[in-house]
C-alpha cells in the first residue's frame, strides 16, 4: 500500500495524506529515507517540504512545487495565516466544551527529543480547543484542535499539561494511557491557506482513521 495520498495537486502547491508512522522529512541512516517528502518528490519532482507532522501522527501535509511557492507558503505559515485543525482522542472526561491553553514550551535537552512546559524560558504556545464527543466506556474524549502557534509537539503537551494526554503517545503519555491504542491517536484533519499564486482560499478536510 502506498504510504501517501495527494489530495490536492495544482501548479504552486500539493496537499498530501501521511500515514501514523511515517516520517515527514528523512532522518537518520538509511533507515530514514523513507518518508513522505521522498514519495512526493519522486511524483512531483519539484515538490519542496513548507512543514511536518511527527513521524507518529497523520493527516494533512503541505508541499510547494519550486522555490517561489516555497517562500510565500513558508511565509504564510510564519505568520499564522495558515488554519490547522487536528483531531485527537484524549485519555480521561474532558469536562469543560472548549477552551485554551496557554503554556509556554522548550526543548526538554537532557531528554531529547521530548519538550516541556517551561514558565520561565519556554516560547509562547497557544493551542484551542473543543470537545467533539465523549466515550464514557473508553475514558476517553475526542476533542478538535487548533495550534495557534506551530511548536515541536505543542499538541501532545500541552494536552499532557492539562492531564489528558493522547491515547497511544509513546513519548508522553503513561504506560496504561499508551498501550490503549496501537498508534497516536492524532490526525491533521484541516487545512485552510491562499494559494500562493493567485490568492484564492483553499480548504482540505481529511476524516481521521480512528
Amino acid at each position: 500500500m502506498s504510504p501517501v495520498e495527494i489530495l490536492h495537486v495544482d501548479a504552486q502547491c500539493i496537499v498530501a495524506l501521511k500515514r501514523s508512522g511515517l516520517l515527514s522529512v528523512p532522518g537518520l541512516g538509511p533507515n530514514g529515507q523513507d518518508c513522505l517528502a521522498a514519495h512526493v518528490q519522486a511524483a512531483y519532482g519539484d515538490a519542496l517540504v513548507v512543514h511536518r507532522l511527527d513521524m507518529a501522527t497523520s493527516g494533512l501535509t503541505l508541499f510547494a512545487r519550486g522555490a517561489a511557492a516555497q517562500r510565500a507558503l513558508s511565509a504564510a505559515f510564519a505568520a499564522r495565516a495558515v488554519h490547522k485543525g487536528y483531531v485527537a482522542v484524549v485519555h480521561g472526561q474532558v469536562v469543560a466544551s472548549h477552551g485554551e491553553i496557554d503554556l509556554p514550551l522548550i526543548a526538554d535537552w537532557p531528554n531529547r527529543p521530548k519538550q516541556k512546559v517551561d514558565q520561565a524560558t519556554g516560547k509562547p504556545s497557544l493551542t484551542r480547543w473543543r470537545v467533539l464527543s465523549n466515550d464514557m466506556a473508553r475514558n476517553a474524549t475526542r476533542v478538535a484542535l487548533e495550534p495557534v502557534t506551530g511548536r515541536a509537539h505543542q499538541l501532545r503537551v500541552h494536552l499532557l499539561a492539562i492531564g489528558h494526554p493522547i491515547l497511544g503517545d509513546a513519548l508522553y503519555a503513561p504506560a496504561d494511557v499508551c498501550a490503549q491504542s496501537d498508534r497516536l491517536l492524532l490526525h491533521a484533519s484541516a487545512l485552510r491557506f491562499a494559494h500562493p499564486a493567485t490568492g484564492e482560499p483553499i480548504a482540505i478536510e481529511s476524516a481521521p482513521p480512528f
